[in-house]
């Protein structure tokens, strides 16, 4: 009898979960509704209702419902049964984040392996990630976001995303919006939760999760609580070859041939002039095909790129709490380690030197290797992968530590909270294999000892595997001590309500140190920081904040904030906001808001290694092979159509971007059951600090020739000189949409359906100051497209101790990156909508099961010819290459 893939699935998410069965089996748990959007007035018998702590304001209200902000909140007991493993995965469920660039799309991006979010696809460091109200230590790597990969996902309670711009609160970062990352704030008894992810298709890419949690003490009944957990998750690597639209960067059926020239066995340049290959049109296929127009081969290196790179990531947080009176102290501490394992293909060696003189014995000709036609015995130039050294595999590894001791409560009439914090990222880079010391290498093929034009002899094989480089050849530091304080009350009796004012300070010290191993990273070229140079900078910033809740009338309110900042490197930035609420029925309410905001370079921004790497497509160096064609005694195998040098890295003269954002919003609950809200929104950005797409540049020579570096003795392009710099202005605009409706009980049980949607109506940005816009909503346009319709659909329905989810996904079309290729092949990028299904019991107190299909119906990515990422055949950024994949969440608790 042959194993079905749903039997073969389940026996390995249940293995060792046999008693599974009999936990399920004791009385149900009561089902717990979430209240309607629009809270009718409170009549003055009501209870008085227990203050919050709202994302986006410092002043504690009574009712969350009561903001004038657009919020997204999401409970992790939902983004548990849809199978949202990672923070990352829980954020690419919010429309609004336009891309979140994970440990997926970062192979071979040099990005430390680090994830990130992007509200509004302003970019990732335009978005705030707080965790419990406060700032984490930034990833090392580029110091402007969070990783992501480093949240304690089973320490959550909820996340909660505002959709505005918040600088007048949070300050820097906060210009598309601001995530908080809120803990539960107490855990009695212990539990422990697996979770195993297996994909429907074969290969790997199979994850496993595995979580402990316990605590004691009830902070308002006992006056102390403690809790702690840990958490441990791995993802095994998924091959490009392991699924058909990956596996090849050679598409003839969809106009694509991305390759590299150099390749395995080796194409050569002659001091004559000649280019070729001794066993073309052979070559060796299916790796290295023949190109259709000279004789060379090509190597189709995306056949070694990992579309999901081996991860794995451990967290652990506990909180320590007590009251004394009306004041809770506590003390919180936070560890995140994040390590991701990613290959790419076998080093390229062009460019470097690698010169085979005639007396080689595996010169052409010369009885091992076939001759070709012209050589005469002159040195060779010589463009070789070596494939016997293995793929080259980079080991990147993050911790992030925040030590926190706060103080909040009551004091003369004032809420107050104040906090002291300590935070530390490190990050290191490892060689970890495949990479070679490259002047070894050239000295191994000058003396005849190693053959690149086929596979190695007893005494190459081992010159080779003494050519390796192993170590740490990247490692980076940044710190952040902090103290805040802040308080609010209710000042005065106005007509609409009391008057709340709440008022801030904040003082933080931030350090950055990156440390380049010279003797190591220097023997490697390819390795991107052959060249790179110890740096840092440290910078001081205070801060002073307040807010004003004005209820004008009994329903409109106006809420006024600002917040003054001062940085010692690049000055201060003065932000206002104004915000509306007005409800003038019980059925409807109208918001909005305007507010400036600014982001102040970071420190990798201002003093981050200048490095030097290849870049992600392949161009005609301008000067040496203009229109794809070589000038005389250039060699075609470096500048023409080849992936050329890349320069990028920190610059201390950029300026803070700046930005206003105006929001309008209505939301509407005609019934009890159905909640309908639309928030429009428009931001404008300043001084954009980032870099210009290699595209761009290489699109347009005559303008930006002054970035081309050229070698004044060998006449040869260096790299392209693409460092961090204040370019143009940014303008977007879309609506966000949300439905909520609640179906009346029914013999059948409560059903709900939630649909999130975001529609971009506009995305333009200039390349430089006063430059033309280009249009990117709905089009990939220099590294990134925009889309124009995003949602989360969510269907649930509750039936005594089950619960059934379905879900969509859904991503709009958009015009395709290259579109020059052939109109019959296609230039634009379908629609990607994926299902996904779980159900969960909750039938006995002691245990909780939840089991689920991700990508119901195996939804593959849409094709697209884009070249930005190394995984090619689709946009990792965007889709999940895994396809259906079955998983099984099980919790027991210990009472």
């Amino acid at each position: 009898m042959n194993e079905t893939f749903l039997s073969r699935t389940l026996r390995r998410l249940f293995a060792g979960g046999s008693a599974a069965g009999a936990l399920l089996c004791a009385p149900p748990l009561l089902a717990q509704t979430s209240p309607p959007a629009l809270q009718p007035p409170q009549t003055p018998t009501a209870a008085p209702m227990q203050r919050v702590e709202v994302t986006g304001s410092s002043i504690r209200r009574r009712l969350a419902a009561e903001t004038s902000l657009p919020i997204t909140t999401i409970r992790a007991s939902e983004f548990a049964k849809q199978g949202l493993a990672t923070a990352q995965e829980v954020l690419n469920s919010i429309p609004m984040n336009q891309s979140s660039e994970g440990s997926t799309a970062a192979v071979g991006s040099g990005t430390g392996g680090r994830a990130t979010a992007d509200l509004r696809g302003l970019g990732g460091d335009k978005t705030l990630v707080l965790l419990n109200g406060r700032r984490l230590a930034n990833h090392p790597y580029f110091a402007d976001s969070v990783d992501l990969n480093i949240i304690p996902v089973a320490a959550l309670e909820r996340v909660e995303v505002l959709r505005d711009g918040a600088s007048a609160i949070y300050g820097t970062d906060a210009i598309g919006g601001v995530i908080n990352f809120i803990t539960k704030r107490s855990v009695e008894g212990a539990a422990v939760t697996f979770e195993g992810y297996e994909p429907y298709r074969r290969g790997g890419g199979n994850e496993q999760r595995l979580n402990l949690s316990g605590g004691w003490g009830d902070l308002e009944r006992d006056g102390i609580s403690a809790w702690g957990v840990i958490d441990w998750h791995q993802q095994s690597p998924l091959r490009a070859t392991d699924r058909d639209f990956s596996r090849t960067g050679i598409r003839p059926d969809r106009g694509m041939f991305e390759v590299s020239g150099t390749t395995f066995p080796a194409n050569f340049f002659s001091d004559l002039g000649i280019s070729g290959n001794p066993y073309y049109p052979t070559c060796q296929l299916p790796e290295s095909p023949p190109l259709p127009d000279a004789p060379l081969c090509a190597f189709d290196y995306t056949r070694y790129v990992d579309n999901i790179p081996k991860t794995r990531q451990f967290s652990a947080m506990g909180r320590l709490s007590r009251k004394f009176g009306e004041h809770t102290g506590s003390l919180e501490f936070v560890h995140g380690r994040s390590t991701n394992e990613a290959l790419v293909s076998p080093p390229p060696l062009s460019g470097i030197g690698v010169i085979m003189p005639g007396s080689s014995p595996f010169y052409p000709g010369n009885g091992i290797v076939p001759a070709f036609p012209g050589l005469t015995g002159e040195p060779l130039d010589i463009s070789w992968r070596p494939l016997e050294t293995g793929r080259r595999n980079n080991f990147d590894a993050s911790v992030t530590d925040r030590l926190l001791a706060s103080l909040e409560g009551t004091f003369a009439g004032w809420d107050y909270n104040t906090g002291i914090s300590y935070s530390l990222g490190k990050a290191r880079s490892v060689f970890n294999g495949g990479y070679v010391i490259d002047q070894r290498i050239i000295d191994g093929v000058a003396a005849g000892i190693l053959n690149p034009f086929g596979m190695q002899d007893a005494a190459g094989r081992d010159y080779l595997a003494n050519s390796l480089l192993s170590g740490e050849y990247l490692h980076a530091r940044i710190h952040s001590a902090a103290v805040d304080a802040r308080a609010s009350r209710e000042l005065m009796a106005l007509p609409g309500g009391p008057l709340g004012f709440a008022v801030g300070a904040e003082f933080r010290r931030d350090r950055a140190k990156y440390f380049v191993n010279r003797e190591l990273a220097s023997q490697a070229s390819s390795s991107g920081s052959a060249d790179a140079q110890d740096q840092s900078g440290a910078r001081s910033i205070w801060a002073l904040f307040s807010e004003v809740n004005v209820p004008v009338i009994k329903d409109l309110e106006l809420n006024f904030a600002a917040r003054y900042d001062h940085y010692s490197d690049v000055g201060g930035s003065f932000n206002p906001k104004v915000a509306l609420r007005w409800q003038p029925t019980r059925q409807v309410l109208v918001r909005g808001s305007f507010n400036k905001g600014f982001r102040a370079p970071t420190l990798f921004d201002l003093f981050g290694p200048q490095t030097t790497t290849n870049s992600s497509d392949t161009y005609n160096d301008p000067v040496l092979c203009p229109g794809g064609v070589p000038i005389p005694g250039a060699n075609p195998n470096i500048a023409c159509d080849q992936q050329q040098q890349v320069r990028g890295g920190g610059n201390p003269d950029l300026s803070p971007e700046r930005s206003r954002t105006y929001s309008a919003g209505i939301v509407v609950e005609p019934t009890q059951n159905l909640t309908v809200s639309l928030d429009y929104w428009n931001i404008r950005l300043k001084d954009q600090i980032s870099s210009l797409a290699e595209q761009t540049v290489f699109g347009n020579f005559e303008k930006y020739r002054d970035l081309f570096v050229y070698n004044a003795a060998s006449n040869q392009l260096q790299y392209v000189l693409l460092i961090t710099d204040n370019l143009g202005e940014v303008k977007t605009r879309g609506l966000d949409l949300s439905v909520a409706y609640r179906m009346p009980r029914t013999r059948f049980g409560n059903f709900s359906a939630n649909l999130d949607g975001t529609y971009v109506n506009k995305y333009d940005y200039q390349n430089e100051p006063g430059g033309p816009f280009t249009e990117n909503a709905g089009r990939y346009a220099d590294a990134t497209p925009v889309f124009r319709w995003r949602h989360n659909l969510l269907f649930t329905l509750v039936r005594g101790d089950w619960s059934f989810n379905l879900t969509n996904r859904y991503m709009s079309h958009y015009t395709d990156q290259n579109t020059a290729v052939a109109p019959e092949f296609f230039n634009k990028v379908g629609h990607y909508s994926t299902w996904s299904i779980s159900t969960t019991y909750t039938g006995n107190d002691k245990a909780e099961l939840t089991a689920g299909i991700k990508n119901l119906f195996d939804e593959k990515p849409p094709f697209t010819n884009q070249v930005t990422n190394f995984q090619l055949g689709y946009d990792p950024r965007y889709t999940d290459p895994l396809g259906a994949t079955v998983y099984m969440r099980l919790t027991y608790r210990f009472r």
